[in-house]
């Protein structure tokens, strides 16, 4: 757990210890871009799923699946700056750990789906799959597992 110590004693993590301007910043980022990613994510899904029928799977499928993509990104830096503040504490919190878990199954539920011949045919012509409306579905319930779990960090006893 030496690199937990060395990560909470770095100069991003001091400035964020410091001032609580920056701390609040960073956390309305991470804030916007999780709005960002289930923004993007939910009516994705959701379309797969059979609502929206009326939107072309075609373009929402690429977009969409873009849009959580940057969202993503923006999130994993945001959090990695936040988790820095108390790393040790946060490592040791089940809630902080199951949200991990969870982003972790969800990044791998998407990298799997988009790597699939069932993704690159919704996008060519978009053709729902029984197998594209499962990944929805875990997408769905991990992602949201993901948020509350986040949320519930700070009510778990440290």
């Amino acid at each position: 757990m030496e690199w937990l110590q060395w990560l909470s004693a770095t100069p991003l993590a001091e400035a964020l210890k410091r001032s609580g301007t920056l701390y609040m910043l960073v956390n309305a980022g991470h804030i916007l871009s999780i709005g960002l990613i289930v923004g993007a994510i939910l009516p994705l899904d959701l379309r797969l799923l059979g609502l929206f029928a009326g939107f072309p799977a075609t373009v929402l499928g690429p977009f969409l699946s873009r849009a959580a993509a940057v969202g993503v990104v923006l999130a994993i830096a945001t959090g990695v700056c936040l988790f820095s503040v108390r790393p040790v504490e946060y490592a040791a919190n089940p809630a902080f750990l199951t949200k991990m878990a969870l982003l972790g199954l969800a990044i791998v539920n998407a990298a799997l789906l988009h790597a699939s011949r069932h993704w690159s045919r919704l996008s060519t012509d978009g053709t729902v799959t029984p197998a594209v409306r499962a990944f929805a579905l875990v997408s769905i319930c991990v992602w949201i597992g993901a948020v509350l779990a986040g949320r519930w960090i700070a009510f778990v006893a440290e």
